[in-house]
């Protein structure tokens, strides 16, 4: 019975993610920025039915670890992909084969359905500083958790009282007279086995505080992580209409990302660039766009405006802590950072929603994996020209981020 009570324990603190390699997860965490799990292009080619696109499995699972490594062996498939979606540079990832194939076999189906998203929760499911939305997941683990749990209750009630039985008739059949044991409660019952069962009440204890110390933990890393936040804007603005239907640049509306610290939000006279013309939306006809000749005190039949202006007060989705610094130009300009790695897939989304957790941890990942384009930079070939030189140089080592001082702290925080 007590051995059967610490595999009770066991199964119920096992991991969720020791049960098997979720390919779902895997694909959010590494690909989801630049792929879709459809045929759909994003930034780079949708992964549905990519295995069969290659010519190899290990030669894709080779081109996922480390595309600039593979590249170097003069892959004609590979050089074809490099070239035709304009030498972007695909980081390398620290996956391994089973994780790399996981993905891949999610993708073949076409992924999972997207949930709706929650506009009115703030949090959007973030449960920890990767910022994950698994709640889905995480009520699965639970239901199967509690169905082992009862069935080992089951088992365990059923092996006590078959013990019963076996030890009442060795007891007949030698004619032992057993007093019969006192009548306890429940509670008493619990009692007197804690009682005699010290040890693994006081192992029970050390697990229970160890998971309930985990939950603790990972619901303070959660606070600030607003992953999926997409709140209710003044104006319905659809970036599937804008960005994705007609196809319109981000930098056309937010002229800052490409020259300054900030993206900005485009002002009403941007919009007003189209939609001095064009008067009804495909989806909500005038009501909106009659909001935005409301801001500007502009009469469409006139073409003429006034003098009570006011300001839209848009809600602002994406924010960071006034002790980080980001810069936008830097990482678009120069960086060649396309905007759907961290925004996510903007030209697919009728309702804007934080993409990326924005936690330090995730940044400082991306500064690990991400290789800095220096070709055609003098400042950036001479630091290459320097780390290929260092004498810790080991083939296969990628000049990340991370390598020009990406990581140091004075870098963000100021």
């Amino acid at each position: 019975m007590s051995l059967i009570f610490t595999i009770l324990l066991m199964v119920l603190l096992i991991p969720a993610q020791g049960f098997s390699q979720d390919g779902a997860k895997l694909f959010k965490g590494n690909c989801a920025s630049c792929h879709k799990p459809t045929d759909q292009k994003l930034i780079g080619p949708g992964l549905k039915g990519v295995r069969s696109r290659w010519p190899d499995e290990a030669k894709l699972i080779a081109w996922i670890k480390n595309s600039q490594e593979f590249l170097k062996t003069g892959d004609s498939y590979a050089n074809k992909l490099y070239e035709e979606y304009g030498k972007s540079i695909m980081p390398a990832f620290a996956l391994s084969d089973d994780e790399i194939k996981a993905i891949i076999d999610w993708s073949d189906k076409g992924g999972d359905a997207p949930a709706p998203a929650d506009n009115n929760s703030q949090a959007g499911g973030a449960t920890g500083v990767t910022g994950e939305d698994n709640t889905a997941d995480s009520s699965t683990y639970m239901y199967v958790l509690l169905g082992i749990s009862a069935l080992l209750l089951i088992l365990i009630s059923v092996l006590s009282s078959v013990k019963t039985s076996l030890e009442t008739l060795v007891n007949e059949k030698k004619g032992i007279v057993v007093e019969p044991k006192p009548i306890r409660s429940p509670i008493e019952k619990a009692k007197f086995w804690a009682s005699q069962n010290k040890k693994i009440v006081a192992l029970a204890g050390l697990f229970a505080t160890i998971w309930v110390l985990n939950l603790g933990w990972d619901g303070l890393m959660g606070i600030g992580v607003y992953e999926g936040y997409a709140p209710e804007q003044p104006i319905k603005f659809s970036h599937e209409l804008h960005a994705g239907q007609n196809k319109i640049a981000c930098v056309y509306c937010h002229s800052g990302v490409e020259k300054s610290k900030h993206a900005n939000i485009p002002s009403a006279n941007v919009c007003m660039n189209c939609h001095a013309y064009i008067q009804q939306g495909p989806q909500y006809g005038t009501e909106e766009i009659s909001k935005i000749y409301a801001a500007l005190d502009y009469n469409p039949e006139t073409r003429t405006y006034g003098q009570n202006q006011k300001p839209i007060k848009w809600v602002r989705v994406h924010n960071l802590p006034d002790h980080v610094y980001f810069n936008h130009s830097q990482h678009v300009a120069v960086g060649k950072i396309e905007c759907a790695q961290c925004h996510g897939a903007i030209d697919s989304m009728e309702v804007v929603k934080q993409h990326s957790p924005l936690t330090m941890g995730w940044c400082i990942d991306c500064h690990r994996k991400t290789e800095v384009k220096w070709e055609g930079n003098e400042y950036y070939e001479d630091l290459h020209k320097k780390f290929m030189d260092n004498p810790d140089y080991k083939k296969g080592d990628i000049f990340s981020v991370e390598k020009i001082g990406g990581l140091e702290c004075s870098k963000c925080h100021y």
